[in-house]
């Protein structure tokens, strides 16, 4: 796995060292000596991670990260400290910066290496969907969710049969979170397929392997993506790797810190949060291509693929599709007399009176202006026309209000129906001949 990693750090010898190192594992190195620099490059550059010396003149690390984090165009990237500091007060003061990890000098290359390909695979995750979101926003596709991006309230599963161990970390997360704990692994690998926002496993457990219940967690598909701390004692090295190297998103230094463990869940939880702002904004994005913006209904877009694909089923032998091509009746007779806004008003309740009218397998989509058209699969000519029939009647039965009631139009419409021929028939035709 290679990467674009930033190396900030004051002292020209650490950064060729750490720069060294990381060209030796075919990664790309960007390099800078403070906090400034490292703010600019980051905007500029976008790199995959940035590994960041606490101890520097001026802007110092924390407050170079914590700039990072509050920027929307870098607060994307995982920061991890680099320092020669090894206190709790100063992990904490970096988790609470916004880092993603904390790593001490002199550095061990495992530890080093298995942090960093950990960070970037989950980086990988979030740019793939920040990208899908702005292909939604270069379409004028916009859904705000940055009020969610709190990090406490969360759903947090303990999978550990340690009891006071498990107590302790159920007391500390039950001040700001919903802490559910579980002594059995397969009971927990179940829950954790549930609404749960993070998952904490005790690696050294002695009634199951832990290790296993992470690899478990990332080979199941309701897991797979669920955020992972492991604890892990401070000085079992191979455990830690690989934890990491299963897919824990995180490592939690055993006997287990309150403040610790805070801050290291704060920062999981505004990640997965972060995620899941993006996948929602994702899914809105979608929904709106191919979806009309004044009634909801289905698009052109969407009823062409659709359409298209129903058409070549059935040429394959497959059920007949019909369609219904439907206008409403002297519709610029009610915009030239009313006003545009009755217009989109009409437009809205017959859209209503359309779609609570058809099958539930039906698709009613707007083609534009005021003509729309309902994709019918599997429907014989028949069963199209007595479903027209049935639209006219409810559209004809009961007059449009408009300009918030004020005003009450009789509206009619015009319907065209077709069904599908199979063989030569296309798309096109079906809907010239409807």
């Amino acid at each position: 796995m290679s990467a674009r990693v930033l190396v900030v750090d004051d002292v020209e010898a650490n950064v060729r060292l750490l720069e060294a190192k990381l060209t030796i594992e075919y990664f790309d190195v960007l390099t800078c000596n403070d906090g400034a620099s490292a703010i600019g490059l980051a905007g500029a550059e976008q790199p995959d991670i940035i590994l960041l010396d606490v101890m520097m003149p001026g802007m110092d690390g924390f407050e170079t990260c914590r700039r990072l984090k509050a920027d929307a165009a870098t607060r994307h990237i995982p920061v991890v400290l680099v320092t020669a500091l090894d206190g709790r007060e100063d992990r904490i003061r970096g988790l609470d910066a916004g880092a993603d990890d904390f790593i001490t000098k002199p550095l061990d290359d495992v530890i080093l290496f298995a942090r960093v390909r950990s960070l970037i695979r989950l980086k990988q995750v979030t740019d793939e969907l920040r990208e899908r979101e702005a292909s939604g926003q270069r379409l004028g596709v916009d859904a705000s969710g940055g009020g969610r991006l709190r990090a406490s309230g969360a759903r947090i599963l303990v999978v550990d049969d340690n009891p006071r161990q498990l107590e302790k970390i159920a007391v500390e997360l039950a001040k700001e979170h919903r802490p559910t704990i579980e002594a059995d692994a397969e009971k927990g690998l179940a829950a954790a397929s549930g609404p749960i926002d993070l998952m904490i496993v005790n690696t050294m457990a002695q009634g199951f392997d832990g290790l296993r219940l992470i690899a478990q967690a990332r080979s199941n598909a309701a897991t797979r993506k669920l955020p992972i701390l492991a604890i892990v004692d401070q000085g079992d090295r191979p455990r830690l790797v690989k934890a990491l190297e299963l897919g824990a998103n995180d490592v939690l230094s055993k006997p287990v810190d309150a403040e610790e463990l805070a801050a290291r869940v704060r920062t999981q939880i505004r990640r997965k949060r972060y995620a899941d702002v993006l996948k929602e904004r994702l899914d809105y994005s979608l929904e709106m291509a191919v979806t009309d913006a004044l009634t909801g209904l289905h698009n052109r877009r969407y009823m062409v693929g659709q359409l298209d694909a129903l058409m070549n089923r059935a040429k394959q032998g497959g059920e007949p599709v019909s369609v219904l091509v439907l206008d409403i009746d002297h519709f610029k007779a009610v915009n030239d007399g009313f006003g545009h806004d009755a217009g989109d008003e009409v437009l809205r309740e017959f859209s209503v009176r359309l779609a609570t009218n058809v099958r539930a397998i039906d698709l009613p989509c707007r083609m534009g202006g005021e003509e729309f058209v309902v994709v019918m699969p599997g429907a014989e000519l028949d069963a199209a026309h007595r479903i027209a029939d049935r639209i006219r009647r409810d559209v004809g039965s009961t007059p449009f209000p408009v300009m918030d009631g004020a005003e009450h139009l009789n509206i009619t419409i015009s319907i065209g129906v077709a069904t599908s021929h199979g063989g030569a028939d296309t798309p096109a035709a079906l809907l010239k001949r409807a």
